[in-house]
């Protein structure tokens, strides 16, 4: 049994516009998981400062 995968991407060029589309969903994701590591796990008091509230009265 061949794989049809394979014949579909011979077969067929993909445009420029949907590689570059793709590329800046991957980009942005990347992007996103590394602000995420940064505020979250490097420095998780940035994160719990930005959460946390005033309870002082007026």
């Amino acid at each position: 049994m061949s794989n049809p995968f394979k014949e579909i991407l011979h077969q067929e060029k993909l445009p420029t516009m949907l590689k570059e589309k793709v590329m800046n969903d991957i980009s942005f994701i990347k992007l996103a998981i590394d602000v995420a590591d940064l505020f979250v796990v490097k420095c998780p008091e940035t994160i719990e400062s930005l959460l946390k509230t005033n309870k002082k009265k007026l």
